[in-house]
């Protein structure tokens, strides 16, 4: 049995600054935190602006195809675009052939706020203080993790 008095020894696997996913966690909440000014002044919340996101690279894509993008499931997805629609920055409709499938399309308003939203990136870039490169790299690292684990169990 340990001696309370004797050092303990530490597996690094079990090390909070060691996982992985802490770190991927609490960098998330970094970005998020960097994120939310310059989201509240064009009215946004992040998962809003993942959702416009998808919508100005691909306007009239389904529920479930903005799903699929976005990794979000329709319980979270539908409450979210229900909150845009009231505010006035998409449509949702129901697809005449097969009711099924919902369409979302962005309204006015919400095309034009592309045009604000392209001086977030540049916000941001800034705020990492990294160069250019270096966060494509990390995208892509981060892209490629993504994948592999989405694929195991497959």
């Amino acid at each position: 049995m340990p001696n309370s008095s004797s050092p303990v020894q530490h597996n690094i696997g079990l090390q909070l600054d060691a996982q992985l996913c802490f770190a991927l966690y609490s960098t998330s909440l970094a970005m998020t935190k960097r994120y939310k000014p310059l989201l509240d002044a064009l009215g946004l919340t992040y998962p809003q602006y993942l959702v416009m996101l998808a919508l100005w690279e691909r306007d009239g894509c389904t529920v479930s195809e903005l799903g699929e993008r976005l990794f979000l499931d329709s319980g979270t997805l539908t409450p979210l675009l229900k909150r845009m629609q009231s505010a006035g920055l998409l449509q949702r409709e129901r697809d005449s052939a097969d009711e099924r499938r919902v369409h979302v399309t962005l309204t006015d308003t919400g095309r034009a706020l592309r045009a604000q939203a392209e001086l977030i990136p540049a916000q941001l870039l800034q705020q990492t203080q990294c160069d250019v490169a270096d966060l494509q790299a990390l995208t892509q690292s981060l892209q490629a993790l993504r994948a592999r684990l989405l694929k195991v169990g497959d």
